[in-house]
């Protein structure tokens, strides 16, 4: 299973895509906030959104999975 983690600690500030969602490399797929910057997470692979662990507001740490692929 393909998982999309968390590049650093910070909130979620949104979410971009839905489960169902087809992803490319490279795609941003959720923002997060840290220390008053919006950072942007990107797909490191291709493939279909099974599942989004995160919701708007969580806070996450780095290396988190925030959702999976198929």
């Amino acid at each position: 299973m393909k998982e999309i983690a968390s590049m650093m600690a910070g909130v979620v500030i949104d979410i971009l895509v839905k489960a169902g969602d087809e992803v490319t490399e490279g795609m941003e797929v959720a923002i997060l906030e840290s220390m008053k910057m919006q950072l942007p997470v990107p797909s490191e692979q291709a493939g279909k959104v099974k599942e989004i662990k995160i919701a708007t507001g969580d806070f996450v740490n780095e290396g988190d999975v925030l959702m999976t692929l198929e």
